[in-house]
């Protein structure tokens, strides 16, 4: 028993989930970094802020208290409170220089002395940090003044070390860094949780097409959100075009079974019976299996190209083909084709080309079969469809043949060779594309008027 081939795998670009995922967790880090750089420098200049402005307060406590002996020294009125100022090596120290002065260091100096930081006159407190001491860091506060009674500039400097401070921005950042990730990690499994929600319904879907694959449903039914539900329109629009597609040709093949039937019945019961007329049986029965053969095949080519949202068809080009074809055929009759010359650049319609000359073909045939000598064709636009009026001056239809004459094999004159099918076949088609074909008296002419109408094409 022959296995039934496996289907072919599509091709794929990849996951529309991980795309999703991945743009936002890009996202997601690109603007938590910015947030958190920007974040990161506020807060660590307000804790420097807060650290300078406490040695800024240790700076005025000692120029205020400062006074000039009369030695020209600098001298404290009351010595700043801060234990470490008199434990060497503490980390915290002040001292006050003066050019042509030995300097004025706190007792945490003890042997060292805080550099000089530059000649030029510091009239405002500026704030900087050291690296003058091998093992210690420092940041420093300094200011130079004038005190009473003394022409000397004096730089007060007050320094502390940075391990503190590095220490509190340190915890600073690791808060940071930790908060941000667990912030960034929530952020991008809340993106996943709504991708995996927002594509939910595209499962559905898919779930929806496997059970009508399965034969349990022949419909997508279920509601869908509004960004999903046109997508889920055109495709049960598509599933009935293909089921009406079926039934069609089904109803094509009973048609044309149940045409053929009768006609192999009387060539077998002449061919049984062994009739003396047995080969003129077999033509006019033969003859009458290709009429439907031609006709059914028509309907079988057109409703197979219906399907093809791009069939379009340029109208004049199809008129002068089928005048010259028809004008070779009848010499005698006297064709004239008209309409607005503005359009014949642009005007075409929603049918397949061959389709197209087969409908004027069989019209404008007709019309130099049966008319008088004389046939006029006029086209144009009608709203949305394009008009073709086919006239001759012919005797024309009674109204009441007009609905009769489109069955398949309908004639009224049988003294012209033809198969009947001709406005039949034009109807069907014409219908296929969902355009009409109708029946009139010609007021110019006198004879029959066809008007063919067919959608229009931009």
């Amino acid at each position: 028993m022959a296995s039934t081939p496996a289907s072919p795998r599509t091709r794929t670009t990849g996951s529309l989930s991980r795309r999703m995922i991945l743009i936002a967790a890009a996202w997601i880090s690109v603007l938590l970094a910015g947030g958190g750089f920007a974040l990161d420098r506020v807060l660590v200049g307000a804790v420097t802020a807060n650290f300078d402005d406490q040695l800024e307060y240790v700076l005025r406590s000692l120029i205020t208290t400062a006074e000039v002996d009369r030695g020209g020294d600098v001298t404290f009125s009351r010595l700043a409170a801060d234990q470490r100022f008199l434990e060497p090596n503490s980390g915290l120290y002040w001292q006050v220089s003066g050019k042509g002065h030995e300097d004025f260091p706190s007792r945490s100096l003890w042997d060292r002395h805080l550099a000089f930081a530059g000649r030029q006159v510091i009239r405002d407190v500026r704030y900087f940090d050291s690296g003058q001491f091998p093992d210690e860091k420092l940041r420093v506060v300094a200011r130079d003044v004038t005190l009473p009674g003394s022409a000397t500039i004096w730089r007060f400097q007050v320094a502390e070390t940075r391990v503190e401070l590095d220490a509190q921005i340190a915890v600073l950042r690791r808060t940071l860094v930790r908060s941000f990730l667990l912030l960034a990690l929530g952020l991008v499994v809340l993106a996943a949780l709504q991708t995996f929600y927002g594509l939910w319904p595209l499962r559905r879907v898919r779930e929806e097409i496997a059970a009508m694959r399965a034969g349990t449903s022949s419909r997508v039914a279920r509601p869908m959100p509004n960004e999903v539900a046109p997508l889920v329109e055109e495709l049960n629009a598509l599933i009935a075009h293909n089921e009406r597609q079926a039934e069609e040709a089904r109803e094509h093949a009973g048609n044309l079974a149940h045409a053929l039937k009768t006609p192999l019945t009387v060539i077998m019961n002449a061919a049984t019976a062994r009739a003396d007329d047995l080969s003129d049986t077999v033509c006019r029965e033969a003859t009458t299996m290709r009429r439907q053969v031609d006709h059914h095949l028509a309907r079988a080519r057109a409703v197979g190209r219906r399907g093809s949202a791009h069939s379009r068809a340029e109208v004049w080009p199809s008129l002068e083909a089928v005048e010259r074809a028809v004008g070779r055929l009848y010499r005698h009759v006297r064709l004239d084709v008209t309409g607005p010359r503005a359009d014949r650049g642009d005007l075409a319609v929603h049918v397949e080309r061959q389709d197209l000359d087969e409908m004027l073909g069989n019209l404008i045939e007709n019309a130099a079969k049966y008319g008088g000598g004389s046939v006029f064709v006029t086209v144009g636009r009608a709203g949305e469809f394009v008009e073709f009026l086919v006239e001759d001056d012919g005797p024309g239809i009674p109204d009441a043949d007009r609905t009769r004459i489109f069955d398949r094999g309908a004639r009224l004159d049988s003294g012209k060779p033809g198969t009947g099918l001709g406005l039949a076949i034009v109807r069907d088609v014409a219908e296929i594309y969902e355009g009409s074909v109708r029946l009139e008296e010609s007021e110019d002419l006198g004879g029959l008027m066809v008007r063919l109408r067919l959608p229009a094409a931009g």
